[in-house]
């Protein structure tokens, strides 16, 4: 069998048998076949795509390049949740300890950010002292003992994906649906969980920036989950707007506290997409019948204050310090503050999802290189969200920043991602549907 070969048959529109998939991930993990005959081959699924077994084939080839999750008897009802990455995504830091309150076993691999998308192990990474790279046993054990885990993907799990992401993201093949698709359902398979949750992102903020692109991708994942003999349902939600009011990684830690001690300011649909997500976990895991009695459990436990108190749990397992989880409510969070007012009187319009996500990156908040440091108190912090009225000179937002400067520019950029019209805007769902709930 020669990769060259095979390079023709994808290039010229032909279906790869498993065999020759597994000789391609497989020497290509090794080391035995170059770099650049495997960018020719992602190129030419670029062009060409993938069918759906060729799709199934290589997600399983993946999978088999490394180690795999043994959750034991508790991967039947154990949940997985990913989400796509959107600008103040901050649900899994809610939805993970609100299910493993209600008893549901959550391994929960997460990953950094790069570009406008905030990572879940960055927010993290705020929290004084919490690590974030244990080893599978490690992982195993704590969500045995502690019911939730949330960690970096280790070294030995998918290998075969995390070099064929870095050779896509430098070779313009990160946009092909079935590739997304497998690099995502790889892990998650690995992740051990029967129970896999997704949050496609929709809009601006997202990388789908349709939603007939997200349903499509959404519908793939449900069907690699499908022929490996998983439960898997999608969410797809709104990222037009910033989710939440906060964009940054120690103030989204700060929202993600409030949501959880049950505080009243609480932006409305990071609450319902918190709630709903939790809902249906619960739902997948036999822990309730409906959606409906999952979302009232997820109230419960937030009431309660049982769900904050799992989320201090998981903390302290990790070695992080929880009695700043308290604190990051009540204290400053960065060295300089300045404060963007509304230009106008009228209702807000929109908010620019993708344009605050690159202003809260340009301060620091995000990576526009995997090599970028991020300082996890700069971000910004809005005032309002789309459809509020505001009041001429009213305050918008608030930009954190680690200097005066870049507070200052970061203040334009918000100015111009904003739009106040005299009329409100149109109604519109934030959550459009779910795939395979059924």
């Amino acid at each position: 069998m020669r990769v060259v070969d095979l390079i023709t048959k994808k290039r010229t529109g032909q279906e790869h048998s498993k065999e020759e998939i597994d000789f391609l991930v497989g020497g290509f993990t090794r080391g035995a076949i170059p770099d650049y005959q495997i960018s020719s081959w992602l190129m030419a699924i670029m062009w060409r795509g993938l069918t759906d077994d060729e799709m199934f084939v290589l997600t399983e080839a993946m999978v088999s390049s490394g180690d795999v999750l043994d959750l034991g008897d508790m991967a039947a009802t154990a949940v997985d949740k990913h989400s796509t990455g959107g600008v103040g995504d901050k649900t899994t830091l809610a939805v993970v300890p609100i299910l493993a309150a209600g008893g549901v076993h959550v391994a929960k691999m997460s990953g950094r950010g790069l570009g406008n998308t905030g990572g879940t192990l960055d927010k993290l990474d705020s929290i004084p002292g919490f690590r974030t790279g244990l080893t599978i046993d490690e992982i195993v054990g704590q969500v045995r003992s502690v019911g939730a885990c949330i960690a970096a993907q280790t070294d030995t799990l998918v290998p075969a994906d995390r070099k064929m992401y870095a050779l896509r993201d430098v070779t313009s093949t990160v946009e092909s649906l079935p590739l997304i698709a497998a690099s995502i359902m790889s892990k998650k398979l690995a992740g051990g969980s029967h129970n896999i949750l997704l949050d496609v992102k929709v809009g601006r903020g997202a990388f789908m920036k349709t939603l007939e692109d997200a349903r499509s991708l959404a519908d793939a994942m449900v069907r690699i989950g499908k022929a490996q003999g998983r439960h898997v349902v999608a969410v797809l939600s709104d990222m037009d707007t910033p989710l939440g009011y906060n964009v940054g990684n120690l103030l989204e830690v700060r929202e993600v506290v409030a949501l959880l001690q049950g505080n009243a300011w609480a932006e409305p649909h990071l609450r319902e997409l918190v709630l709903r997500l939790s809902g249906i976990g619960f739902l997948m895991s036999g822990r309730c019948e409906t959606v409906a009695d999952g979302e009232a459990l997820a109230e419960k436990l937030i009431k309660s204050n049982a769900a904050f108190e799992k989320l201090s749990e998981i903390v302290t397992a990790q070695g992080g310090d929880a009695s700043c989880l308290d604190q990051t409510v009540k204290q400053p969070v960065c060295r300089y503050k300045l404060d963007v007012h509304a230009p106008d009187s009228g209702y807000l319009y929109s908010l620019n999802a993708e344009a605050i996500g690159a202003a809260a990156m340009r301060l620091g908040a995000g990576r526009a290189t995997k090599d970028d440091t991020i300082d996890p108190t700069a971000g910004i912090m809005l005032r309002h969200t789309q459809g509020d009225m505001v009041v001429q000179g009213n305050i918008v937002a608030t930009v954190c920043a680690p200097s005066e400067a870049q507070a200052r520019e970061a203040c334009l950029d918000i100015l111009e991602a904003i739009e106040i019209r005299q009329a409100a805007p149109a109604a519109s769902p934030f959550i459009y549907e779910t795939i395979g709930l059924d």
